[in-house]
C-alpha cells in the first residue's frame, strides 16, 4: 500500500505520522511546495494551480490514495484535485473537526488562519454542525508561518496572542490548520484556565488517516513490520524532509526512516 500526502509545507506532518503509526508497513510519498509556499495569501485560482502541480508530482509515484494535508488547499482545490485524479486515486481532504467538537456541547473556539477565520466555508461548517453551540472564531496571526519555520519565539508570541482572543469559558478548541497540531500541547497550556475542566483539543489528522484507510478498504495494523518507505518531493523534485520538521515529534518519527542530509 502506498499513500501520498500533500501540502505547501510541513503541516502534513501530523497526518503523515498518524498514517505511519497506523500502518508502519505503508509506503509514503510526501509532496511539498517550497517554491510556492505559503499558499494562504494566494488567490484561489493560483493556489489551485499550485496544488494540482504538487498532486500530480505525487500521482507520478502511483499512490493508492492522496491525502490533502492542508485545510486551505482542501477549501479551494479539492474539486479540481478530485476531477483530475479520481477515480484512479481517491483524494481525501482535510476539514476542521467542528462536528465532533460541537458534539461535546461547547463553548468551542476554532483556531484558524486569518484567511479561513470568518470565511463562508468555515461559517458554513459552523452552521451545519454547531447550531446551538457557542462558537468563537479565533484568527491566529502568524502561527502557521512560525510553526513552518520552527521559530520558537514566534510560536510563543502567536499562541499567546490567539489565547488572549479565546474566551475563558471555552471547553474545546478546534485546531483548524494542520500546522497547529504540531504544537497542540503548547496551545493546550496557553488556553487551559485554572479551575476549569481539562481542555479538549480536536485536530483532523486521526480522522483523515482513518478515512484514507477506509477508502482503500484497509484496516489499521500498528503492529505491522515497519517496512514502509518514505519519498519526499519538493516542488516535484526528490529530496529530504525540511530541517524544521525535526523540531517536532512527528518529523522525528519520520526521520528514523528518511534522514535529512
Amino acid at each position: 500500500m502506498k499513500i501520498a500526502l500533500m501540502d505547501s509545507g510541513i503541516g502534513l506532518l501530523a497526518a503523515t505520522a498518524t498514517v505511519r503509526r497506523l500502518r508502519p508497513d505503508a509506503d509514503l510519498v510526501l509532496s511539498l511546495d517550497p517554491d510556492g509556499m505559503p499558499w494562504g495569501p494566494r488567490t484561489p485560482e493560483d493556489l489551485t494551480r499550485r496544488a494540482v502541480a504538487v498532486a500530480e508530482a505525487a500521482a507520478a509515484h502511483r499512490p493508492d490514495a492522496l491525502i490533502v494535508g492542508c485545510n486551505t488547499a482542501s477549501v479551494h482545490a479539492l474539486p479540481a484535485l478530485r476531477a483530475r485524479l479520481e477515480p484512479a486515486i481517491p483524494v481525501i481532504g482535510t476539514v476542521p473537526a467542528i462536528k465532533p467538537a460541537a458534539a461535546g456541547g461547547g463553548p468551542v473556539a476554532i483556531w484558524a488562519t486569518p484567511a479561513t477565520t470568518g470565511s463562508p466555508y468555515q461559517r458554513g461548517l459552523i452552521k451545519d454542525f454547531a447550531d446551538g453551540v457557542t462558537v468563537t472564531e479565533v484568527p491566529c496571526f502568524g502561527l502557521a508561518e512560525a510553526i513552518e519555520h520552527a521559530d520558537d519565539t514566534a510560536i510563543e508570541v502567536a499562541v499567546a496572542a490567539a489565547a488572549a482572543l479565546t474566551p475563558r469559558d471555552v471547553t474545546t478548541v478546534v485546531l483548524g490548520c494542520t500546522h497547529y497540531e504540531l504544537v497542540a500541547e503548547r496551545i493546550r497550556t496557553a488556553v487551559q484556565r485554572p479551575g476549569f475542566p481539562p481542555l479538549v483539543l480536536h485536530g483532523s489528522a486521526g480522522a483523515v488517516a482513518a478515512q484514507a484507510l477506509r477508502r482503500l478498504d484497509e484496516q489499521p495494523a500498528p503492529a505491522a513490520a515497519p517496512t514502509g518507505t518514505l519519498t519526499v518531493l519538493l516542488s516535484g523534485r526528490e529530496g529530504t524532509l525540511p530541517a524544521p520538521a525535526l523540531a517536532y515529534e512527528e518529523g522525528r518519527l519520520l526521520q528514523e526512516i528518511s534522514p535529512v542530509l
